[in-house]
């Protein structure tokens, strides 16, 4: 067990951009919530998975919806709190324990907020070990955790509750339809499950995967050192490409963030060009016709200078990246994970590659 202060605070925002692949929303913001929180008193305790009694009452909060929404309208900052509270009172029992449902940008703060407002404990794991654009894209779903019943809320503590659905991809579809009604940003809360599901399904140890990622960058930046090093010796990863941005194509579709861009190569890879497609999260990235990544394992960009993560909301002409990738959790490379968040269900025909290596080093 271990207390998120503000120091811990300042590098899991970094460990969780650069996790998120591009989305989740952006982790600046989540850092803020959680610190002005803290700074008035909030606790946030974050336990191991395998500390989680298997009788515990466990749930998942976060938000959903498009990250360039989520720096463009003004959140109330309890939503997925009032998400959590509906929930409660639909099943009649009170929450003993909270999880990320992805350890991505924002949304690996989202549990601290509300941690910080209740006094619940944080589990120190996820449902993806990365972000994704859907709800039936998290281990919690693909293992058999049923997904209802669910909640959301909006800034205006309007909420809607889905008692039943026949699958997550239903939910998916319902709850993203409501979430664009919404003002395209909403707060959740599910899935409810047990301390045993969650040990089953879960990710473990990724709030302290993304605190070592954001404790290697900054400490190589105090030190004066590239802090890209740091950074690829705290994840397991590796460096596919290093360029500047030249082109952004960036669209809202169907309550997604949805776009390409492309770097023009420096350094190694001078007179290359890479192309990088992205729902939300960077999907897959292709020198020419060659693929150098692609989901489920991790595609991150970050500042090449400050290791500073670049999520989707935030590109732009003219910044100089380094493109990262690192392999994914084992549980999303099972072959029922794989008919989920593999290639083939963002309607890519290149097969899965996995990158060398281990998620985390």
């Amino acid at each position: 067990m271990w207390i998120v202060d503000a120091d811990a605070l300042e590098s899991i925002a970094i460990g969780a951009g650069i996790l998120g692949t591009g989305g989740g929303g952006n982790p600046y913001y989540g850092k803020l919530h959680a610190r002005s929180l803290i700074d008035a008193g909030g606790r946030v305790e974050v336990v191991s998975l395998a500390d989680v009694p298997d009788a515990g009452v466990v749930v998942s909060v976060g938000s959903m919806g498009a990250p360039t929404v989520s720096i463009e309208r003004i959140a109330r900052g309890d939503e997925s709190l009032v998400a959590l509270r509906t929930l409660e009172a639909h099943v009649g029992r009170a929450a003993e324990y909270l999880i990320a449902g992805e350890i991505g940008g924002v949304n690996a703060t989202r549990p601290m907020v509300v941690a910080a407002m209740t006094g619940l404990p944080v589990i120190d794991a996820d449902g993806m070990g990365r972000a994704f654009p859907e709800l039936q894209m998290d281990t919690f779903s693909i293992y058999g955790v049923p997904i209802a019943p669910a909640a959301l809320a909006d800034p205006r503590h309007n909420t809607v509750l889905f008692p039943t659905v026949d699958s997550a991809h239903t939910l998916e579809r319902y709850a993203r339809a409501v979430t664009i009604q919404m003002g395209g940003s909403a707060g959740y809360a599910f899935p409810i499950m047990s301390g045993a599901d969650a040990k089953r399904t879960a990710v473990p140890g990724t709030i302290s995967l993304a605190r070592a990622i954001g404790d290697a960058v900054r400490s190589a930046r105090s030190r004066n050192e590239h802090p890209l090093d740091a950074l690829l010796a705290a994840c397991g990863g590796q460096t596919l490409f290093n360029g500047k941005m030249v082109d952004v194509e960036r669209r809202m579709e169907g309550g997604f963030a949805r776009g390409q861009l492309v770097i023009d190569g420096l350094g190694v890879n001078l007179r290359e060009q890479l192309t990088i497609e992205f729902q939300n999260e960077y999907l897959v990235a292709r020198r020419g016709a060659e693929v150098l990544a692609i989901v489920p394992d991790l595609i991150c960009i970050a500042d090449l200078e400050t290791g500073e993560p670049i999520t989707t909301e935030i590109l732009r002409y003219g910044l100089r990246v380094a493109v990262l990738g690192i392999p994914a959790p084992e549980l999303l490379r099972t072959p029922e994970a794989l008919l989920v968040v593999g290639p083939a269900a963002f309607g890519y025909a290149a097969p899965y590659a996995p990158l060398p290596g281990r998620y985390g080093g």
